[in-house]
């Protein structure tokens, strides 16, 4: 039987419930991968009509999201963080490059925040990857990509502010 967003988010919410904290994350990390290996699933949240950034369940006490992403053709991303949340990045189809950042200096009211490149790996297929509050990272795609992503908090709803690679 195939999973759906409501079981999927149900499952999600239990293991977030049961520990807030970065345990209940990786829990989640694991119920991703395990989402990802159901193709009929995949199929069904990130057909390819969708757009690039497309929330699926967005959960009313706790706050995670849960968001589809459907990138055609190549895409980069300047180094960031997500505020004061986390992210799971669970790769569908394609490959992401993925950069992890050191943080040099913070972002001010006027100045950007800087970040030296630390290490570059691949997200496949499969995969699924934390980020907890405040760990800089960017995705290179060369080639179309699907994503299921949960953010802690809806993103389109944080003021972030920007980070140049500097080094």
């Amino acid at each position: 039987m195939t999973l759906t967003v409501q079981e999927f988010a149900k499952r999600c919410r239990t293991a977030l419930t049961a520990d807030p904290g970065p345990a209940g994350r990786v829990a989640v990390v694991g119920i991703v991968q395990e989402a990802l290996r159901d193709k009929a699933f995949v199929a069904a949240v990130i057909p390819d009509t969708i757009s690039e950034r497309h929330v699926l369940y967005e959960d009313p006490e706790l706050g995670f999201t849960i968001l589809a992403h459907n990138y055609i053709g190549a895409k980069t991303s300047t180094p960031h963080d997500h505020g004061p949340t986390w992210a799971i990045y669970g790769q569908a189809s394609g490959e992401t490059v993925m950069t992890d950042w050191d943080c040099l200096a913070r972002p001010s009211e006027t100045e950007p925040g800087q970040a030296k490149r630390s290490k570059d790996y691949s997200l496949k297929p499969g995969d699924a990857y934390l980020y907890e509050p405040g760990v800089l990272h960017s995705p290179r795609r060369e080639a179309s990509t699907k994503l299921i992503r949960i953010e802690g908090l809806n993103m389109d709803r944080v003021k972030r502010k920007p980070y140049v690679a500097v080094g």
